[in-house]
């Protein structure tokens, strides 16, 4: 099952970054699009056509072209938002867990503070207030806004596990040896406790990927995540449930099954890489 989710997972992440050269159109180019062929069924209906195999959506785009396009936006923005969580929580975690005293003390009552909002509406909320602080942004900023939202409480799940397990490690005879050799405290977080407690990270930061992606296509569907002229898996998904009931599914349905794809496969390498890392089940 690791291996099918881990090819899954390759062949995705590969067709996203080269988008360019994969996909058969250019959803987005509009001088390519033609209003003639908008709502397309896919390729072995009887209404279809061989050029657009999984059809159209209701601009005339392929739907194929449009998942790989859509694909690499949520990934790039599920895993920088990954990226910018396991940073900022590993760096409090382990500072709370090594210094202690008041500053464990107020970075906790801050992750606790944190975890009483849903995270999904802190998203929304700041991606809310920053589309419409700044309307006509560019679409960088846009996704930097997206990214900041989703990582606003992401990374408390990374503090809370480096500061339990530089607990541990602490107390140890390696740090309090370094100690007393003179090393300096920072060096010793850098150089010595840090290497033995990112086993956990990695094991949640590959889980929490899966987690960021759909974030982000349930702000894109909301209408606050993803610019309209840069559309992720959820716009799509969005603009397909307008169609939904009125006979063109495959709009909706290939996007939503295409994100179901991406998270169940990072889940999966996700559980094998903390069986693998567990000690226990060797």
């Amino acid at each position: 099952m690791a291996m099918v989710a881990a090819a899954i997972a390759v062949v995705c992440v590969f067709c996203a970054l080269a988008a360019g050269w994969v996909a058969p159109h250019n959803p987005f180019d509009l001088s390519t699009l033609e209003l003639s062929d908008a709502r397309l069924p896919p390729a072995w209906s009887a209404e279809g056509s061989r050029k657009y195999l999984l059809g159209t959506d209701d601009q005339g785009r392929d739907i194929l072209s449009a998942l790989i396009y859509g694909a690499r936006i949520s990934l790039v923005v599920g895993l920088a938002s990954v990226l910018l969580s396991v940073v900022v929580g590993v760096a409090l975690g382990l500072l709370a867990g090594f210094r202690g005293g008041w500053i464990d003390a107020v970075l906790m009552r801050l992750c606790d503070v944190m975890l009483s909002f849903p995270a999904i509406l802190v998203a929304l909320l700041i991606a809310g207030v920053g589309r419409a602080l700044f309307p006509n942004a560019h679409e960088s900023l846009a996704f930097g806004v997206l990214i900041f939202s989703i990582s606003l409480t992401g990374w408390v799940q990374y503090a809370r596990t480096v500061r339990g397990s530089t607990l541990v490690e602490r107390n140890k005879e390696y740090v309090q040896a370094a100690r007393v050799t003179g090393v300096p405290p920072l060096r010793i977080m850098r150089k010595h406790v840090l290497p033995n407690v990112m086993g956990p990270v990695m094991v949640l930061a590959t889980i929490q990927v899966a987690t960021a992606i759909i974030t982000e296509a349930t702000l894109s569907f909301l209408g606050v995540g993803a610019p309209p002229t840069s559309p992720s898996l959820g716009t799509l998904i969005r603009v397909g449930n307008d169609y939904l009931f009125s006979g063109e599914w495959w709009i909706t349905v290939f996007p939503g099954l295409m994100l179901v794809l991406i998270a169940l496969s990072v889940n999966l390498l996700g559980d094998w890489l903390r069986d693998a890392l567990n000690p226990r089940l060797r």
